[in-house]
């Protein structure tokens, strides 16, 4: 006697478990021609941060009906599926979970947070595997993975030591993109931008010496005053009639007394602000490049927790960047030396996990030299070998690897 309503989860289980006891989705264990082509695709590895989603579902979709097509083509069909450890994220909601708990990964220490990862890998990497079956995926279970499995960590070491062997690793120190509260650094694909509404001071450097027409300071714009204890240049364009007269000279930086020289590069804006730019390279990466290209000392002043170092004058040494800031502007108005404040439209860099305001600091880590690495990609594409739909992603495309920086991957 059939049932009133259809038990789509009991039928459903018992037909997905006949499939795995009868070895459907193992290509070791079907019967096949000797001459049977192999296919095998990967599933994306889900990131163990919780359950899935819809989009999870609709990938694994489109990729069970290629999968079974091939399979019932006489294809060797593997669909090789897997769970990543998402870094970041997976520590960024554990350590929410042990806030609930009235903990934190400080408290607990390197070896004792690692045990929750692994607790919380276990608890949810099963429960995405489980949502997979659910879903009718025809993997090969006998194969799943986790990025963490010991031969995969030992994956990447010997590709680490491939690199360095072929000379295209090293360590070295350059402005990267940091979390202060995640305390790691970030790559740019990692970064989201939030759009605001900012304060942008203008402020008067005074010049050492006064000039002939009795000009006395140059104004420079900036929307982080905090950030001008490190200033080692003040950047006007070479082209700036405005300011052709003062390239050379040396202003003496306020709430320091540090002589530093006005200089001339092309990277300023013009239009932007008065068109004169602090340079501080320990805090912004377009300024790292233009110390860079004019031999700029670089005094590092906000450390890995965002909080001023002892680089700079003694009464903000340990404040917050938030609190640094209020502190400087009191004291340039107490000097009259805010020109102007006015709101501006701009965007702000976060960490994709936590939102937190990036900060921009030189680190000492390790690169992968991309000079080499994107040649191949480069000409493959313009040889045609790569086509890109729509077209015009083929530009976007190559202007991103053609001015694509060394890599960080610490």
């Amino acid at each position: 006697m059939l049932a009133k309503k259809y038990n789509f989860k009991e039928i459903e289980e018992k037909i997905y478990r006949s499939w795995e006891k009868k070895g459907y989705f193992n290509p070791d264990k079907l019967t096949l021609g000797k001459d049977a082509r192999p296919y095998t695709t990967m599933l994306p590895p889900p990131n163990i941060t919780g359950s899935l989603h819809i989009g999870h579902a609709l990938n694994a979709i489109i990729q069970d009906i290629t999968v079974r097509q091939k399979r019932m083509a006489g294809f060797k069909t593997l669909w090789l599926p897997g769970i990543d450890h998402a870094g970041i994220a997976t520590q960024n909601v554990v350590e929410k979970e042990l806030a609930k708990k009235g903990k934190s990964r400080e408290e607990l220490g390197r070896e004792k947070f690692l045990e929750e990862i692994w607790k919380w890998k276990k608890k949810y990497g099963n429960q995405i595997l489980n949502q997979l079956k659910r879903l009718g995926a025809s993997c090969d279970w006998s194969r799943t993975r986790f990025t963490l499995d010991q031969d995969y960590q030992e994956a990447v070491k010997t590709a680490f030591l491939k690199y360095q062997k072929k000379g295209l690793l090293y360590q070295g120190t350059r402005v990267v993109n940091w979390c202060p509260r995640c305390e790691t650094t970030l790559s740019d694909l990692e970064l989201e931008y939030q759009d605001q509404k900012s304060d942008l001071w203008q402020i008067k450097y005074p010049l050492k010496k006064k000039l002939k027409d009795g000009l006395k300071a140059i104004v420079v714009a900036t929307t982080r005053p905090e950030t001008m204890l490190g200033d080692t240049a003040v950047a006007v364009h070479p082209s700036d009639k405005r300011y052709q007269k003062l390239i050379g000279q040396k202003v003496i930086l306020p709430l320091v007394e540090r002589e530093i020289p006005i200089i001339a590069d092309r990277v300023v804006d013009p239009k932007f602000g008065t068109g004169a730019v602090k340079v501080t390279p320990s805090s912004d990466l377009t300024d790292e490049l233009i110390g860079q290209r004019h031999n700029l000392p670089t005094v590092k002043i906000i450390d890995k927790k965002a909080q001023m170092t002892k680089e700079v004058p003694e009464k903000y040494q340990g404040l917050s960047r938030e609190k640094a800031r209020k502190a400087v502007v009191a004291d340039l108005e107490k000097q009259e030396l805010i020109v102007k404040k006015e709101k501006i439209s701009n965007r702000i860099a976060t960490c994709y996990r936590c939102q937190t305001v990036i900060e921009p600091l030189p680190s000492k880590q390790w690169f992968v030299k991309m000079a080499k690495l994107k040649e191949p990609a480069i000409k493959a594409v313009e040889k045609g070998e790569i086509k890109f739909y729509p077209e015009r992603y083929k530009k976007i495309y190559l202007d991103w690897l053609r001015e694509v920086r060394d890599w960080c991957i610490s």
